[in-house]
């Protein structure tokens, strides 16, 4: 089930003296939806942030795989939430209709988001004035 507000969550982990594995898979209980794409966001410089959005439908799982960086998430209501993202096993479960923005980035970062839907232009929503509007009717 997929919680109504973000939260972090701890990705499945196998040690080993030769290196860690982490994994994520369709029907695991740590990701509460099933993965229908990936993409990573990469070489944004050092301190630099990337612009928000909400998705009208999309859920999200966003990973650090390398450095770190900080999401803040907005819910429409005046509750800002900064989650600092720096291990590769564990990830920031986003729900549908909530800002998020990205920043903080340290140098040679890369995150991953794994997402809920096939990329679809219409479900985004970039305009902070909009998304609260939206927000109110549901």
């Amino acid at each position: 089930m997929l919680p109504n507000e973000p939260r972090i969550i701890e990705i499945a982990r196998v040690e080993d003296p030769r290196g860690n594995l982490s994994f994520l898979q369709n029907g695991s209980a740590a990701l509460p939806f099933d993965i229908a794409r990936t993409y990573w966001i990469y070489d944004v410089p050092g301190g630099r942030r990337r612009d928000g959005h909400a998705f009208r439908t999309a859920s999200e799982l966003i990973v650090a795989l390398s450095g770190s960086f900080d999401v803040v998430t907005r819910d429409g209501d005046g509750l800002e939430t900064r989650f600092h993202l720096c291990r590769s096993y564990y990830g920031l479960l986003v729900p549908p209709m909530t800002w998020r923005e990205l920043d903080n980035f340290s140098t040679n970062s890369v995150a991953m988001v794994i997402s809920s839907t096939l990329y679809d232009p219409d479900d985004y929503i970039e305009d902070m004035d909009l998304y609260l509007s939206v927000k109110k009717t549901l």
